[in-house]
């Protein structure tokens, strides 16, 4: 009876540190998958607030960009979305580019620390011009999108939800 005592004792301590042992690693791994997923939730489709563009946010290697989907093209009936060019592109091998399907974010990359994307480059098809830029979601689900010559309080900011 002793002996069946004991078993039934190192059983339950063996059982006690397996459980403590998957809280453990579990605990972790659900820490590294928050971090995973805070950095991927900028991620999807996303339309401006002013409905006229959508953009589709991807993660490639470390870096986040966003290429144009779809946007508001009622401006021009002669000239529809499928059409358009970037015609004010700088770089004039560039200028028959289609603007539907156009990379126009790039270099994105997520801080933890400051929970938002830093160091990007995004493109103004209607200027044709590149500036830095930031990004980061509100608290009520937003992403704002800061684009700025070396001081993001003087950029301008836009607002996209997700869809």
């Amino acid at each position: 009876m002793i002996i069946l005592q004991a078993m039934a004792t190192r059983y339950k301590t063996l059982v006690l540190n397996s459980l403590m042992l998957m809280m453990i690693v579990g605990s972790r791994l659900t820490g590294y998958a928050q971090n995973f997923s805070e950095c991927d939730q900028i991620c999807g489709k996303w339309m401006s607030t002013d409905k006229n563009l959508v953009v589709q946010v991807y993660k490639d290697n470390d870096d986040f960009k966003a290429k144009i989907i779809w946007f508001d093209d009622s401006d021009d009936k002669t000239h529809p979305m499928d059409v358009r060019a970037d015609v004010a592109n700088p770089d004039k091998t560039l200028r028959c580019r289609k603007i539907l399907g156009m990379n126009v974010l790039e270099k994105l990359v997520f801080d933890p620390k400051s929970n938002s994307w830093e160091k990007g480059v995004i493109y103004d098809a209607l200027h044709g011009k590149y500036w830095e830029s930031a990004a980061y979601i509100t608290p009520d689900g937003t992403l704002k999108v800061t684009g700025y010559w070396h001081f993001k309080f003087i950029g301008k900011t836009l607002t996209f939800i997700r869809m």
